[in-house]
């Protein structure tokens, strides 16, 4: 029981709710895109490889991906808010020993660790949020938590460039300790635990799940790399095909599963996750090409791009919030088709100008435009899927969204990079803009394909996540 719990008024716990929760999501998802701004201080430092610098971003997101639903399982079984806070420990001190590395193959185990953490964390914070505050009042909350939480996304050049410039590359980690250890000191008395059915854990479910996430992520991000027809790639994304396979054939007889497949028939849950996929995928894709573009292209250093990513930054800060407050009163579904179609339309104006020669002036329009399509999108996607599920399962919904949105941003970057890589190169700017802007299609491409999706969200919201899932 929560020891503050009869001192603070039902609107103070529900503020703590947000509040930690959204913090907690900034300080994760920072670290997905952060280190792309240091990359290049990095590889002096430690002398390292183009490969290995990849494999600082790609060892985060694997392990990030592949634990999810591992950590879910656990959070229902053993208490979310204890999941939550372990993730929170191991992810400051592998933070903390990503800072103090000496060599570049310790930085890769330590982003290893780093994202076990991540994955033990981000599922149950929107877990905590959902359980937390009801369903009257949890679409506004979504809001703020996705604006909160999706600065760390379309923040992460301009606060990796404000730390590289001004301090030095290991500070993207250490900035992680201290506000690790706040949290950790105020979770425990100011949430309460909560969690799933208590049903035993499904070994079984929980192996393939892992098998499936570790063998498409790797494909994927080892895609461009090692060749799509390589023999690792081949055989990696046929184990992870099969294992998924396998995992739905299990899941659909198991007696106590991990992620009941009923959830799918709820049209919601179903297209919810698959715009979410898309949409992240669209998101992570841009950004990861537009902060090079920026720098490539236009000759920016890593400070200035991070200020011309800020129309994405600002959009989302004022839009996200207002769109979680109109959830309730329109709906899901044209909040979702509504966004993702000025995404689709903000990154096709971009890449349609996109040049060496491109005014700043210019590159306002298109982006403020994007952004404030993703932050339409982003909290009523999240709503549309934890609220088609019961309350004592919002772990489940959450865990397998927050799991579909990294392996739609590995698919995405794997994709564009193969889009840009024959097209283009780094060789001169008009050669990067040659492949960036068939590359920023395909992003645009993908946003549109996620509008397509939200149409197969019901028109009204799904019911509370008091009631049982039911076909719609």
């Amino acid at each position: 029981m929560n020891p503050y719990g009869a001192c603070m008024t039902q609107a103070t716990r529900e503020r703590w709710v947000l509040g930690l929760t959204s913090l907690a999501s900034l300080m994760v998802m920072l670290d997905a895109l952060i280190v792309t701004t240091a990359l290049n201080a990095i590889r002096v430092d430690l002398g390292a490889t183009l490969e290995q610098l990849e494999w600082t971003i790609d060892a985060y997101m694997l392990s990030f991906a592949v634990l999810l639903l591992t950590a879910t399982a656990l959070g229902d079984r053993y208490g979310r808010r204890r999941l939550f806070l372990i993730g929170l420990a191991v992810f400051t001190l592998s933070s903390a020993l990503c800072a103090m590395v000496g060599g570049i193959g310790w930085l890769v185990a330590a982003r290893v660790v780093q994202g076990a953490g991540a994955a033990m964390v981000m599922p149950h914070a929107m877990a905590l949020l959902g359980a937390g505050i009801p369903a009257e009042r949890r679409a506004r909350a979504l809001g703020l938590f996705s604006s909160i939480s999706g600065l760390a996304t379309l923040g992460g050049p301009l606060i990796g460039g404000l730390v590289v410039e001004g301090l030095a590359w290991q500070w993207i980690f250490w900035i992680n300790v201290p506000i690790g250890l706040v949290l950790l000191a105020l979770v425990r008395p100011r949430l309460e635990e909560s969690s799933g059915s208590g049903a035993r854990l499904d070994a079984a479910g929980l192996l393939l799940a892992a098998m499936a996430a570790f063998g498409l992520a790797w494909g994927l991000v080892r895609g461009n790399v090692a060749g799509w027809g390589s023999a690792e790639v081949l055989a990696t994304l046929i184990v992870g095909g099969v294992a998924t396979l396998a995992f739905v054939a299990w899941e659909s007889q198991a007696p106590e599963p991990m992620l009941p497949l009923r959830y799918f028939r709820s049209r919601a849950f179903s297209a919810g996750n698959a715009a979410g996929f898309l949409l992240y995928g669209s998101m992570y894709g841009s950004v990861f090409f537009l902060a090079q573009f920026m720098q490539v292209a236009l000759g920016r250093g890593p400070l200035q791009t991070g200020v011309l990513l800020l129309p994405l930054t600002a959009t989302l800060l004022i839009v996200a919030p207002i769109a979680g407050a109109w959830v309730n009163r329109i709906g899901d579904r044209p909040l979702i088709v509504a966004g993702l179609l000025l995404e689709a339309i903000g990154l096709a104006w971009f890449g349609l100008i996109a040049g060496p020669g491109l005014p700043v002036v210019q590159i306002i329009g298109p982006l403020a435009v994007a952004g404030a399509g993703v932050s339409t999108a982003m909290p009523a996607v999240q709503n549309a899927v934890i609220g088609a599920v019961p309350r004592s399962e919002v772990g489940k919904a959450s865990g397998t969204f927050t799991m579909l949105r990294q392996l739609g941003a590995a698919f995405s970057i794997a994709v564009l990079a193969a889009v840009f890589t024959d097209l283009g190169g780094y060789g001169t700017p008009q050669q990067f803009a040659a492949g960036f802007t068939p590359a920023i299609g395909v992003a645009a491409a993908l946003a549109l394909a996620a509008a397509a999706a939200g149409l197969w969200i019901p028109g009204r919201n799904p019911l509370p996540t008091t009631q049982p899932v039911v076909t719609s």
